[in-house]
């Protein structure tokens, strides 16, 4: 399967966060859509109907954790993979990423290759 239309939702309030995310995603073949704080996220996810969300865990307005919660709890994203990244590497962060849904949780600084990797097997690419 290819990634070409698979939407990708990246949310974080660091924009060089957001554009390294977007120029490997962009690369492989994905389309990206960028939010920069948690109200953003989830009023693009409902317009653009994301195939997977990248969600920073702190963010303004609504953190990480709250926006997982709430895509969670919505039946259109109930199987929409949600991969939580930060630089807080708390065993903490993890458990709440995961009692609020995310698939994935992953420390930045992260890999390029290893994040479209990452993707490409929560969305059965390869």
């Amino acid at each position: 399967m290819t990634s070409d239309n698979k939407k990708i939702l990246v949310v974080d309030d660091e924009r060089v966060t957001t554009e390294l995310a977007k120029t490997f995603l962009e690369k492989n073949g994905f389309t990206v859509i960028i939010a920069d704080d948690g109200e953003k996220a989830l009023t693009l996810a409902r317009q653009e109907a994301p195939d997977l969300v990248l969600l920073d865990v702190m963010l303004p307005t609504i953190d990480g954790f709250e926006v997982c919660r709430r895509l969670r709890s919505d039946e259109l994203f109930k199987s929409v993979p949600i991969l939580m990244f930060t630089a807080r590497g708390f065993s903490s962060d993890l458990e709440r990423g995961q009692e609020v849904g995310a698939d994935e949780y992953i420390v930045k600084p992260f890999s390029g290759r290893a994040l479209v990797a990452t993707i490409r097997k929560h969305l059965e690419l390869d």
